[in-house]
């Protein structure tokens, strides 16, 4: 067995490692066009600050390591030009001397990864204008802030550009960060992403969105980024970061099926249309776990995954990949973002039935010294309960309970397998009602007629004619201290003496801080025949959709 693999990074050294192991007599050969191989790409932001001091530690190993350990041809600064598949050979390029050189195939792995988007604007190819994929990437950028810079601004709000945010942060550089949409991190819904950008801005970034560049100019000083608004952004230093494309020339040339979003089309065995080549990582095209569509989702996790499963089926043994859910965790100082699954949003553009809840636990028990906040949305089937997806966003724990979220999507389980899981406790560690737990007895709670709810986007967005009777049952104190306007404050302790008040003519929505007394109170009120809802999540939900910035 020949087996040629076109990319060293991610998917290209898993299967290339997988591959030995599996047989210790194939000839594996690995092409990487630059001159490092599987290199940590999630690290590069954090050497921008020192957080990783050694560059080298960024290596997750050498062309060497690889020739030494694992017996493997790895020909670096080398690019694969063509496929002839008839003749089951690829054309070779030593980018170093430019000489030219056939080598045949028995299998051949394409792994070429994908290019970040750099639009032809004006001036985008003066200096100090960078994307950022690679070491060769990270090295300019940051040698460029070691120069002194006082300014810089990046294009685009996604997972990247937010952690170099930090790390320019840290350094004492004033970061802008521009982003097209009207929030950061796009994959996300909206109002998960509030809590995110507000400490963006408590740190000092500006954030800008619902705004793009149109071009750039030198200056004496550097850089002019010029906005669709008009406005002007001051720079020595510019970072886009708006979005990746496959790599897929060599397939496209070699007449192999692409997707609509350029992706190489692959079976469950990571087969594409030509049965001796096989294709992993982000150049691909995979199917979304949970609704079985075709996407593209660029993450270093699915790649090495994908690596191992190719190399699994070129050596003989039948394994399928089942599919990526997109599940991803950003940290931005002490706050955490994290999202497995569906988006609603993305259930509202299938046109998939679902409903949600939140929920604002602390990640453990409260009279533990150090309890931090967070908020999760759970999204789940209507009638049957299964999971579809989930987002959470906080300080410590968050990572934690979007794992077992992503673990249980895709182990198909629904919000009443959430009630009942047995998780670890102990009170430095979480709560006896674990979070888990908590959203599935919401979640599961809807499902049976419990407690009716409410969402809160319903009430802000309904006219006055049909907006519900809004009951603020939390204390006064926490009344005064903020609150949905329209509402009326009637303490969940007093309810039942001033029940009087309330009018049997009209909807009812009660709410609390986050859903448990607004549930107590729904229950009562129900009881006494009024027609009442709880708005899910209570008024934390409603400040992650209206936040106190806004």
């Amino acid at each position: 067995m020949k087996l040629l693999i076109v990319g060293g990074v991610a998917g290209g050294a898993s299967a290339a490692a997988r591959a030995r192991r599996l047989s210790e007599s194939a000839e594996i050969i690995v092409f990487e066009r630059g001159p490092d191989v599987s290199f940590a790409n999630c690290g590069l932001p954090y050497y921008v600050s020192g957080e990783i001091a050694e560059r080298s530690k960024l290596l997750v190993t050498t062309p060497e390591q690889l020739r030494t350990r694992f017996r493997l041809d790895v020909r670096t600064r080398t690019s694969v030009e063509a496929i002839d598949r008839s003749a089951k050979t690829v054309r070779v390029r030593d980018l170093a001397s430019g000489r030219e050189y056939t080598e045949s195939y028995d299998k051949l792995l394409l792994a070429p990864g994908a290019a970040p988007v750099r639009p032809p604007l004006p001036g985008s190819d003066l200096p100090h204008i960078h994307t950022l994929r690679n070491l060769h990437d990270i090295d300019r950028i940051k040698a460029r802030a070691d120069e002194g810079i006082r300014q810089v601004v990046l294009l685009g709000a996604g997972f990247i550009n937010l952690e170099l945010a930090e790390n320019f942060v840290r350094r004492g550089i004033a970061t802008t960060l521009v982003e097209r949409n009207q929030q950061i991190l796009p994959p996300f819904d909206r109002e998960m992403t509030s809590p995110i950008a507000e400490q963006l801005t408590a740190t000092g970034v500006t954030l800008i969105l619902g705004d793009s560049a149109e071009g750039f100019e030198a200056t004496p000083d550097g850089l002019s980024v010029k906005l669709a608004s008009g406005r002007q952004l001051p720079a020595q230093l510019v970072v886009i970061g708006i979005g990746v494309r496959p790599e897929n020339k060599l397939a496209v040339d070699a007449g192999l099926s692409v997707g609509p979003r350029g992706g190489i089309q692959v079976n469950a065995h990571l087969q594409t249309a030509d049965p001796d080549i096989y294709a992993v990582g982000d150049a691909i095209e995979v199917q979304d776990f949970v609704s079985g569509n075709t996407v593209q989702v660029p993450l270093a996790g699915p790649a090495n995954r994908q690596g191992r499963i190719a190399a699994d089926n070129i050596f003989g043994r039948s394994v399928t990949y089942r599919g990526t859910q997109g599940t991803a965790i950003l940290g931005y100082f002490d706050r955490t973002a994290a999202i497995t699954g569906a988006s609603e949003k993305s259930l509202i553009q299938a046109k998939r039935p679902y409903r949600k809840v939140y929920i604002h636990p602390a990640h453990h028990a409260g009279y533990y010294p150090g309890a931090q906040a967070m908020s999760l949305k759970v999204l789940f089937a209507p009638d049957t309960g299964k999971l579809l997806g989930a987002q959470g966003v906080g300080g410590a724990g968050v990572d934690k309970r979007i794992d077992v979220l992503a673990v249980a999507i895709q182990a198909g389980l629904t919000v009443f397998d959430l009630e009942e899981m047995e998780l670890a406790y102990s009170p430095q560690f979480g709560s006896a009602k674990d979070p888990i737990n908590m959203a599935g007895f919401v979640a599961g709670g809807l499902i049976r007629g419990d407690h009716p709810q409410i969402d809160v986007e319903s009430v802000l967005n309904g006219t006055a004619a049909d907006r519900p009777c809004l009951i603020d049952v939390r204390t006064p104190k926490e009344f005064s201290a903020g609150h949905i306007p329209g509402a009326k404050n009637i303490p969940v302790d007093e309810l039942r003496e001033r029940i009087g008040e309330l009018p049997r003519d009209q909807q009812i929505a009660v709410y609390c801080q986050v859903g448990q007394r607004g549930y107590l109170a729904t229950r009562i009120l129900r009881q006494s025949g009024f027609n009442v809802a709880n708005i899910g999540g209570g008024y934390k939900t409603y400040r992650l959709h209206v936040p106190a910035t806004s």
